[in-house]
C-alpha cells in the first residue's frame, strides 16, 4: 500500500487554486478567433485552387471520331491528346475549334478548324506506315518500340523540320 504524505491533499488544493492553466473566457474567445481565421484561410485557399483547376468533364461518348476508335476511353483520349501536344508543341486550339455559342470553350467535335482534317490525315498516314512497314521489320521483338509517331518528323514543332536526324544534312536539297 502506498503511503501519502500528510500534506498531500493541501498541496494539490493549493496547486489548483494558483494554477495559470485554468480556462478563462478571454482564452476561449482568443482560441475561437484563431479557429475562425484558420477556417476562413483554409476555405479561401480551397476555393482559389478549385477556381484555377481545369475541370475535365468526361463525356458519355466521344462524338465525330473518324480515325480514333469509337470505344476509346477518356484516359486513352486524354493521353493521346497530351502526346499530340508534346510531339507537335501545340495546344488544343491548334486543331480544335472554339464553340460558336461560347468563344471561351472548345467544341472538340467540330470540324470547323481545317487543321483537324490534316491531323486526321497524318494519323492515317502513320497508322498505314506502321502497319505496312514497321510491323514487317524482321526483328519482331522490338516492333512496338519502332513505331512511327508524330514526333518522328515533327520533333516538338507544329510543322515538321526538313533536317534529317543525326547528320544535320538536308536530304531534300
Amino acid at each position: 500500500m502506498v503511503k501519502l504524505p500528510p500534506n498531500f491533499i493541501t498541496t494539490i488544493n493549493q496547486a489548483s487554486l494558483f494554477s495559470t492553466h485554468k480556462p478563462s473566457y478571454t482564452m476561449f474567445i482568443h482560441h475561437r478567433k484563431k479557429a475562425i481565421v484558420l477556417i476562413a484561410v483554409t476555405g479561401f485557399v480551397a476555393v482559389t485552387i478549385l477556381a484555377f483547376s481545369p475541370i475535365q468533364m468526361q463525356p458519355e461518348k466521344f462524338k465525330n471520331l473518324k480515325v480514333l476508335p469509337a470505344d476509346i476511353s477518356f484516359k486513352q483520349m486524354d493521353d493521346t491528346m497530351d502526346q499530340f501536344e508534346v510531339d507537335l508543341g501545340i495546344q488544343c486550339n491548334y486543331c480544335h475549334a472554339h464553340s460558336r455559342e461560347n468563344n471561351r470553350k472548345m467544341d472538340m467535335a467540330s470540324d470547323d478548324n481545317k487543321k483537324k482534317d490534316i491531323a486526321r490525315d497524318m494519323m492515317r498516314m502513320t497508322n498505314e506506315m506502321n502497319r505496312k512497314y514497321m510491323a514487317n521489320i524482321p526483328h519482331a521483338d522490338t516492333v512496338k518500340v519502332q513505331l512511327i509517331t508524330c514526333n518522328t518528323c515533327h520533333r516538338g514543332a507544329a510543322k515538321p523540320t526538313d533536317k534529317s536526324i543525326g547528320t544535320g544534312l538536308n536530304p531534300h536539297k
